[in-house]
């Protein structure tokens, strides 16, 4: 990458970390540079792509947030107050359910009504465990108001009909006086939720109906006909979309059904491995660690050729792009459930976490949604539990630390960096991108993919004047460093005092294997 240009923003400073994040000499520092054009404003980078995912899929629903109302640990309506608190302090914006795989064999009328008159049933698809349906569409819709997140409710295409979609629809979002909307009254919501998004399915390739791309457009525009919002609102429609680069699922969802949806999604997980033998969540080596960062990356092509695709059919990108997978995935932890996908959350975690969303922030003008998978205890979790105990994971604290980019401006950067490789993964040590936040402030997020050399950054910004400097860094003494129960603050950010800027430049040193968030002012 090609750096441009003349400096006309006034700024040295020389963060102080504490000795903790600096092993290595910063003298031993290679050098990088970024400029950031704060007078070329991009689009929107919205909020929506801090989204996350809670699935009925092991411990993630219940256990982790659903604990019922006449538990002892405390709770708010059967939900963990403790996990909705976390939730509400990094202001999570949208939340997908029921699924996942999960949504295609998903009855919501199993879910509604008095919960000792719901079904028990087999969940086929994660561990084959039983479903109590004690969170249902009332539980999950009141989960998300109480969190201040909008609901993006997965709909069952796989095994349900249109008539069954219409019906829930009509359920959450109705204010007439019709026997449906009488139905969500007499079951303890008197108003309609807004529900701002609605998917069509899910992997409609795969666990949600192994459709062809052909069959999967026809079934996209007659589902997507009986999702009817009521009068003065909209709900946007999402269609099933993608894994990886399979490129020609987009291109005939778009040419045949692009007219009929708002959106569409694209999965994809980091797996540093094989689907077989993924590779363990802590305990690795530097490989491991360097293939789970270059794999990450493969995020900004599939973007990029996705969106390509398109914009052939949508010049004017009304349709979203939503990617509404993504995350790590390895083994899963020793003696657990393997279909419980359980698995720990490590530093490396939080680098993912940083680069997908720098990825997404420089792919703003499309990429309008994002839903981590997922939120507790499953794969790439926000939020570990643990009967009445919790924790915040690395995850977590990536996504803290980049608040400031939900509903703010993209700015364009040119990138110079030195080449971090080990083995056969070779990439730029340094991933970063640049925002204007809704307070004014210019925010950088500097990723240091290094996990031994820190990294000497000088930042030029053209078209702005700062004064001051902030920031934080995410970084640890080990590649698998992680919270726990017993520790849940190993992996945590620490603030570096405010720094006048001064004489033209902004320089800074990274340290090895971190995530760092530079606020000027």
């Amino acid at each position: 990458m090609a750096i441009a240009g003349r400096i006309r923003t006034g700024a040295r400073i020389a963060l102080a970390v504490a000795a903790a994040l600096a092993a290595v000499p910063a003298a031993q520092a290679q050098q990088a540079s970024v400029t950031v054009h704060a007078d070329k404003p991009g689009p929107r980078v919205q909020r929506q792509i801090f989204g996350q995912f809670a699935e009925h899929l092991g411990t993630g629903i219940y256990g982790g947030l659903w604990v019922g109302r006449n538990s002892r640990i405390p709770n708010t309506d059967g939900f963990r107050n403790d996990v909705i608190a976390a939730l509400r302090a990094i202001k999570v914006p949208v939340i997908r359910w029921p699924g996942g795989c999960f949504a295609d064999e998903y009855h919501w009328r199993e879910g509604v009504g008095a919960p000792a008159k719901r079904p028990t049933k087999v969940n086929t698809h994660w561990g084959g465990v039983t479903e109590p349906n004690a969170v249902g569409t009332n539980e999950f819709m009141n989960f998300s108001e109480a969190v201040g997140a909008e609901p993006y409710v997965s709909g069952n295409v796989g095994s349900g009909t249109q008539q069954e979609m219409a019906d829930w629809i009509e359920y959450m979002t109705s204010p007439t006086a019709s026997t449906l909307a009488n139905e969500r009254r007499a079951n303890g919501r008197k108003e309609p939720w807004k529900l701002p998004y609605f998917g069509l399915g899910n992997e409609l390739w795969g666990c949600g109906g192994n459709m062809s791309p052909e069959y999967a457009a026809n079934e996209t525009k007659r589902y997507a006909t009986f999702v009817k919002a009521p009068a003065n609102t909209r709900i946007l429609k999402i269609a099933s979309g993608a894994s990886d680069d399979n490129y020609a699922w987009t291109e005939v969802m778009m040419r045949e059904a692009g007219k009929n949806i708002d959106g569409i999604g694209v999965h994809y997980y980091t797996v540093p491995d094989t689907w077989k033998q993924k590779g363990s969540a802590i305990g690795f080596d530097e490989s491991s660690w360097a293939r789970t960062l270059w794999k990450t990356q493969r995020m900004d092509e599939y973007i990029t050729r996705h969106s390509a695709i398109m914009d052939k059919y949508d010049p004017e990108r009304r349709v979203w792009l939503a990617v509404d997978e993504w995350g790590t995935w390895y083994d899963p932890t020793p003696g657990s459930n393997p279909g419980f996908l359980q698995q720990q959350n490590s530093l490396r975690d939080a680098l993912v976490a940083a680069i997908n969303i720098n990825i997404f922030t420089r792919h703003a003008e499309r990429v309008k949604m994002a839903n981590i998978a997922q939120m507790i205890n499953v794969l790439q979790a926000m939020i570990l539990t643990d009967g009445d105990k919790m924790t915040v994971t690395p995850s977590y604290q990536a996504f803290k630390m980049l608040m400031p980019w939900q509903d703010a401006t993209q700015l364009p950067i040119d990138v110079t960096s030195p080449w971090y490789d080990k083995d056969a993964a070779a990439m730029p040590a340094l991933n970063a991108s640049a925002v204007r936040g809704a307070d004014g402030a210019i925010h950088l997020s500097l990723v240091n993919l290094n996990p031994a050399n820190p990294l000497t950054v000088t930042l030029n910004v053209d078209g702005a004047t700062a004064t001051t400097a902030t920031g934080s860094v995410l970084t640890a003494d080990r590649m698998d460093a992680h919270n726990s129960i017993g520790a849940p603050i190993a992996v945590a950010p620490r603030d570096i005092a405010p720094v006048p800027v001064s004489d033209g430049k902004v320089t800074l040193t990274l340290p090895a294997k971190s995530v760092t968030v530079v606020t000027l002012h």
